[in-house]
């Protein structure tokens, strides 16, 4: 009995601990991922600003290659959406769309994961001579509870090998073409 009321008393010391300490945590989490590409802005600049083109090098689409994407009547720029659905949880089902689009330098889009939130991202482009330096971002509210803000802890190093993954997967295409 008396090992029993250790383990429950050690259990809930945990519990508060980690709820203390997810109090402190902050509750915006942000990532940012850069590459060097040996190729100008205007090269890489459509495969970010038509989400069509995307496919070909997205981290994530690439789990799941039954994915469903759908998209509307805008090719590219500001207004174009794409929706996403997949039974494979590193996928999972969402929505972009792009809100802001400046020529061959950046963009920025909403992202909705449904119940899972949602998040803005953006994606950079820095001429450095013939090669381009490019970054890939996001922001997140994590909310107000110390479970949401633990969580963005776990989520920020997950989002940022999925980026690094992903810039890599552009930079072998853009470089190839």
């Amino acid at each position: 009995m008396r090992l029993f009321k250790r383990i429950i008393g050690f259990i809930l010391l945990l519990v508060v601990v980690l709820a203390v300490v997810g109090m402190f945590l902050p509750r915006e989490v942000s990532v940012a991922r850069s590459i060097e590409i040996s190729a100008t802005p205007e090269k890489i600049f459509p495969h970010f600003n038509n989400l069509q083109k995307t496919i070909a090098w997205s981290p994530w689409l690439h789990h799941d290659p039954d994915t469903k994407n759908t998209f509307n009547d805008i090719a590219e720029g500001v207004g174009a959406v794409m929706e996403w659905a997949s039974d494979n949880k590193k996928v999972g089902s969402g929505r972009m769309e792009i809100t802001d689009s400046k020529l061959n330098e950046s963009i920025a889009v909403d992202l909705d994961f449904g119940d899972m939130g949602g998040a803005t991202a953006a994606w950079n482009l820095q001429p450095m001579g013939e090669k381009t330096n490019a970054t890939w971002s996001m922001t997140t509210d994590m909310g107000a509870g110390p479970v949401g803000r633990l969580f963005g802890v776990l989520m920020k190093k997950w989002i940022a090998a999925d980026y690094d993954q992903g810039l890599q997967n552009l930079k072998a295409l853009v470089e190839s073409e």
